[in-house]
């Protein structure tokens, strides 16, 4: 069971055809254990990239409960993580942010001179559900992790909490979640939905544009917040955001959330289509590479995986009747083995199979009980299928490779 005062950590998951997906486990955030000790938790998150004296830096902003944005720093968008100030990037006593209902939420974006700002706020104090005045916008410092004068009130119509950010063309698009109380607006505006404001700058101030997401609970039939954000890749506008399928197809209700993700169109006059939420998503962008390592952590579905350590500690660790799926594998003309890295404590094995569980066998990996190492076998496999790798004992896996 979970609550919102346990939640101390971001998971981290990374596609390059948004249909298989390496999980690189869970980053110990907040918490006794965490990488920020003085912190109690690690809500929603938001990452950002920019090359500071020409090294590639990775920086994870999150919430400290509803009291505060916090920051941390890899070299890598994996981590692992480091605490680069021992304090909050906004507290309390940040200027203009005491009175900030849910110090929460921050949303940061890099422009194009490598410039960055970040977004913040929410809640509605004293009932003011039109105009609550609670978000907050200010410019980063060079560094990504100090902030340039007092943050902006943003003027934010109907606002509840979850600020987004997105550049297209020369236009800047604010994006949150209104609140539950917009009955009678003059924008015709839903409740729970996803909104987007445009400027022609990223600090505003900003004109109320349209809505892009309803309620998730239009599609899905579980209604709850709206999460999101919209971005851009490989020249395609998607829009990010949660659903609960998995406690829907459990026939429980506790409002746990799932990641999810479909196509946002933008329009010619730079409006946004509305979003249409599915189960299907979106299609694969390309076919998976086998004759590159694959991380055993890289898959499309599964049941029973555990992946335990965070960045490049992680390992995928299986039981007996566990298996992963991998979706639209590219064999080519043909492999002639496959070399799997992996250990075991008592003993186990893995059995590589293409198009379905009970399809055809590749081949078996035996793996006695012992430490990491590598273990080939002869196959065959040509043209594109989806692999199976299934799992028996105990079993602790790094990687896969078709040579």
């Amino acid at each position: 069971e979970n609550g919102y005062g346990l939640v101390n950590r971001i998971n981290c998951i990374s596609s390059s055809d948004l249909v298989n997906w390496t999980d690189h486990g869970a980053i110990p955030v907040a918490g006794s254990r965490g990488i920020l000790p003085w912190a109690r938790n690690s809500w929603a998150p938001c990452a950002a990239h920019k090359v500071i004296d020409g090294k590639d830096q990775f920086f994870l902003y999150s919430c400290n409960n509803g009291n505060g944005v916090t920051v941390l720093v890899a070299d890598h968008p994996a981590g692992p993580f480091r605490d680069p100030l021992g304090k909050g990037l906004i507290t309390r006593q940040t200027p203009n942010c005491a009175n900030v209902t849910w110090l929460f939420d921050p949303a940061v974006f890099v422009d194009d001179d490598g410039t960055g700002y970040l977004y913040f706020g929410g809640g509605i104090p004293g009932g003011n559900h039109a105009a609550p005045g609670t978000g907050r916008c200010v410019q980063l410092g060079e560094d990504m992790i100090s902030i340039v004068g007092v943050p902006r009130t943003m003027d934010v119509p109907y606002l509840f909490e979850d600020s987004g950010m997105l550049k297209i063309g020369d236009t800047y698009y604010y994006s949150y979640c209104s609140n539950w109380n917009t009955s009678g607006n003059p924008y015709g505006m839903g409740s729970g939905a996803i909104q987007y404001m445009t400027s022609d700058h990223p600090l505003g101030p900003f004109e109320y544009a349209g809505q892009a997401f309803v309620n998730q609970g239009t599609f899905f039939g579980l209604w709850g917040n709206n999460h999101h954000s919209m971005v851009k890749f490989k020249g395609v506008y998607y829009l990010l955001y949660h659903n609960r399928p998995v406690e829907k197809a459990m026939g429980i209700s506790g409002n746990y959330r799932s990641p999810q993700i479909d196509v946002m169109h933008v329009n010619e006059d730079g409006s946004i289509r509305p979003v249409k939420g599915t189960m299907k998503g979106v299609s694969q962008l390309h076919p998976l590479d086998p004759y590159a390592p694959v991380s055993a952590q890289t898959m499309y579905r599964e049941a029973g995986i555990e992946v335990t350590g965070y960045g490049p500690d992680a390992l995928t660790v299986a039981d007996t009747g566990d298996w992963l799926q991998l979706r639209g594998v590219d064999f080519g003309d043909g492999c002639g083995s496959i070399t799997l890295r992996a250990g075991s404590q008592g003993g186990g094995a893995v059995r590589f199979v293409t198009d379905a569980p009970d399809g055809t066998v590749l081949g078996d990996v035996l793996i006695p009980a012992g430490d990491m190492q590598e273990f080939t076998f002869d196959c065959t496999a040509s043209g594109v299928h989806d692999l199976y790798l299934l799992f028996v004992g105990d079993v602790q896996a790094d990687w896969w490779q078709a040579r």
